[in-house]
């Protein structure tokens, strides 16, 4: 019994350990992940791998309200969706997010600051 709490208790420790550090700053409308900061903004470009963050779309209880436009991507919220020249590359994933957003089409930008291991 002793020696499968030890275990236990090494295993979260490990987590612990690689679990990703993310900050998102309502202020300066950014996330932070691993001491390296992306805009909440911008030309954005959906890849499968290799991402600078994991997004997961929800309706509700978003981090932030996002809306996807052509031009002028350039104030907190709004999103040009891009193959090429991005500011960060995004994953949409289901879980395991760095961040929640909910997609609009207006009133875009962060909810709150927030940060978590």
């Amino acid at each position: 019994m002793k020696r499968l709490l030890a275990i236990l208790f090494f295993a979260a420790l490990t987590f612990g350990a690689w679990a990703d550090e993310v900050k998102i700053d309502k202020d300066n409308c950014t996330i932070t992940k691993d001491g390296k900061t992306f805009n909440l903004y911008g030309k954005v470009k959906i890849v499968d791998a290799f991402e600078d963050i994991r997004v997961k779309i929800v309706d509700s209880f978003e981090d932030a309200d996002i809306r996807i436009v052509n031009a002028f991507e350039d104030s907190c919220g709004k999103v040009k969706i891009v193959d090429a020249f991005e500011d960060v590359k995004v994953k949409i994933v289901d879980s395991f997010e760095d961040i929640k957003i909910k997609i609009v089409d207006s009133f875009e930008g962060v909810k709150h600051s927030r940060s978590h291991n």
